[in-house]
């Protein structure tokens, strides 16, 4: 990639827009998924007996919901992120993406 383009690019007022707000909203999801992955986990770990406490007067035991639980919240912060980056993100890149362009045509 030529080194004009690439400085034009970090030079770009939205692409530290971009850089800013990707890096924050993924580190909050990694916390987040973190905290409910680690936190099963520590549940599974040492209190055993209330994760295999019974639900009521049912089979089922409170490991199941919460299992059921971190898996179903992977899949909804995986879907907010994609959600934002197919509107946000991917409007900034092509505000990038076109800005550059021109640029390149002035300067050509």
């Amino acid at each position: 990639m030529d080194q004009d383009i690439v400085r034009r690019v970090k030079n770009d007022p939205d692409y530290r827009k971009l850089v800013a707000a990707r890096s924050r909203f993924g580190w909050t999801l990694t916390w987040a998924m973190m905290i409910v992955y680690y936190g099963f986990t520590v549940l599974v770990a040492f209190n055993k007996e209330f994760m295999g406490s019974r639900i009521g007067e049912g089979v089922m035991s409170w490991g199941i919901p919460i299992g059921l639980f971190v898996i179903l919240f992977t899949i909804v912060i995986t879907g907010l992120y994609v959600r934002r980056a197919n509107s946000q993100y991917d409007e900034l890149t092509d505000a990038i993406k076109a800005r550059v362009a021109k640029k390149e045509k002035v300067a050509a």
